[in-house]
């Protein structure tokens, strides 16, 4: 009886398909990581513009005034947020809201997050995903 060397080919569409489910799992994790990851973008971007607008408030005392250079929408470095500065800002208060752009619109589980000039950190849908 001779002995054959090598693998047979059901033993190597075995092999292939078993690497298939574990590449479909990974990419799927993986995505979701990735957009995971982009929301700490969106906190940043919103941090930085509000500091830009304490910053006006401290030298022109509004955070509305005209020599106040935080123009609107500022997009994230990515491009994976737009940050609304103008729809809620006042000479006292604002409230920021960072929105998806580009890639990030599949994130459903955080549609917008918000900042306030009191601190307070919003997100829709109101779960605690965004922050």
């Amino acid at each position: 009886m001779k002995h054959s060397k090598g693998f047979s080919l059901i033993e190597l569409m075995m092999v292939v398909a078993i690497v298939a489910i574990i590449s479909a799992v990974a990419v799927g994790w993986y995505g979701d990581n990735v957009i995971k990851a982009n929301r700490s973008e969106g906190r940043a971007t919103l941090t930085a513009t509000a500091a830009s607008l304490e910053k006006c408030k401290s030298l022109f005392g509004a955070y509305n005034a005209a020599n106040c250079n935080v123009g609107s929408p500022i997009m994230s470095d990515s491009n994976v947020y737009s940050i609304d500065t103008t729809t809620n800002r006042t000479a006292t208060t604002f409230t920021l809201t960072a929105s998806p752009a580009g890639r990030q619109l599949a994130d459903t589980d955080c549609t917008s997050m918000t900042l306030t000039n009191t601190g307070i950190k919003g997100g829709a849908p109101a779960t605690n995903e965004c922050w």
